[in-house]
């Protein structure tokens, strides 16, 4: 007669089974917050700001032929505001330009100069005495950047920082420059194109400034939380 196995008792019983879950849960609860404290802490480390702001700069303006240099749009965004443009016609016209700042000079063949490329009788005023032709004018340097003598000859130049210079070399001066004429030409308006086309007299550059402005406004909401939440 075959015997009876003898039952081997559990090394933990029910009732210490139930001490240790009761005991634990109140552990992981601790160990969870604790940890979810900790990330949201490093998630506020500008380090981490700055990984994170850069992935998804990087995921919004991955369409784009030249992704628009995060450090000027809070100046876009403030001189449209000034000047009641869009900010991202102002990144369009800075794209078609001079490819964000980025072209070997910036000034033009035809005298052109700038980050925004203006002509230096439209920066200081056609009613300038040497201006006549496309513009170049024959204005002496310290004239040209010149607030007053811009504003007597009824130039479109703007002193954007306030250091007592308007300097189409200088990227604020520029692009609130910009902001200045393409407003009095009716972008404030809304007439955008015809806004452009007085810029610069050409269908196919208006058609160039049009097309990127429509990519960056597709996008505008999203580029400008990421950028202002990082700037301030």
């Amino acid at each position: 007669m075959a015997k009876k196995k003898k039952q081997k008792k559990p090394l933990l019983s029910p009732g210490f089974k139930l001490f240790l879950i009761i005991l634990l849960i109140p552990i992981s609860i601790t160990v969870y917050y604790s940890s979810f404290i900790v990330w949201q802490q490093l998630k506020d480390l500008t380090i981490f700001k700055e990984v994170s702001t850069a992935l998804n700069e990087e995921d919004i303006q991955k369409e784009f032929d030249v992704e628009i240099p995060e450090e000027y749009i809070p100046i876009y965004i403030a001189a449209g505001e000034l000047y009641d443009v869009p900010w991202t016609l102002l990144a369009a016209h800075h794209r078609v330009e001079t490819r964000f700042s980025t072209t070997s000079t910036l000034i033009s063949p035809v005298g052109a100069e700038g980050h925004m490329q203006f002509m230096p009788c439209t920066f200081v005023g056609w009613k300038h005495p040497t201006c006549d032709g496309l513009g170049q004018g024959q204005i002496p340097e310290e004239d040209k950047t010149n607030p007053a003598i811009i504003k007597k000859f009824g130039g479109y130049g703007v002193d954007g920082d306030g250091d007592g210079k308007a300097d189409p070399f200088d990227i604020e001066d520029a692009i609130y420059s910009a902001a200045n004429y393409l407003s009095k030409a009716g972008a404030s308006d809304g007439k955008l194109r015809k806004a452009v086309f007085n810029y610069n007299h050409s269908d196919v550059y208006v058609d160039m400034v049009i097309s990127y402005y429509e990519q960056y406004e597709s996008v505008s909401s999203e580029l400008e939380k990421i950028v202002l939440n990082t700037t301030f």
